[in-house]
């Protein structure tokens, strides 16, 4: 299992090392021992979570209050998504700023993100189930989200059309989310 960070810090890419034959394939597809080797963090998980969307659906751009936030380990166990990681972080070096890693059932990679950073991803095939462990169980209470067409994020999602929830059309942008007080802080 190889762990790299990506280019926002609190983020990294997990490739697993695939061990198949003509039955078909093995992986270890988590491994806290490996992740907080790496990380320096301790990720328990309270909630287990799967979606299935159709092409072009974009689920996010979501994160949670912070304290406690919600970290999350992310991979998709059929079709392809576009994961996209954004740092919501007010007074972080990289606030504002995504970076993504395509997860999908051939490569079986999958995305580690810490607290307060926001989380999204695209399905560009005809569909795609994804499975996420998190830190924290879900609270309405404490869930956020911004606009996951945000100009100013800028987002470059792989389809023409992306097919959004009434929940995310109605997210506020990055700044409004700023100026309302509704982002964490760097920490």
């Amino acid at each position: 299992m190889i762990i790299r960070p990506l280019s926002i810090s609190g983020a990294w890419e997990i490739i697993p090392e695939l061990h198949g034959d003509a039955r078909g394939v093995l992986l270890e597809w988590y491994r806290a021992d490996h992740l907080s080797a790496v990380t320096g963090e301790t990720f328990a998980f309270a909630q287990a979570n799967i979606s299935v969307s159709a092409h072009g659906v974009v689920r996010g751009i979501h994160y949670a209050d912070v304290p406690p936030g919600q970290a999350k380990y992310v991979t998709c166990v059929q079709g392809r998504v576009f994961d996209v990681i954004v740092d919501l972080r007010v007074g972080s070096a990289t606030f504002g700023r995504w970076d993504a890693v395509y997860l999908d059932d051939k490569d079986r990679r999958a995305v580690f993100l810490s607290e307060g950073l926001g989380h999204g991803f695209c399905s560009v095939t005809e569909s795609a189930t994804v499975a996420y462990l998190c830190s924290t169980a879900y609270d309405p209470a404490r869930e956020r989200e911004v606009h996951p067409l945000d100009p100013r994020l800028a987002i470059t999602w792989p389809v023409d059309t992306p097919r959004l929830s009434a929940r995310d059309k109605h997210a506020p942008t990055l700044t409004d989310a700023l100026v309302a007080g509704l982002l964490p802080a760097a920490h």
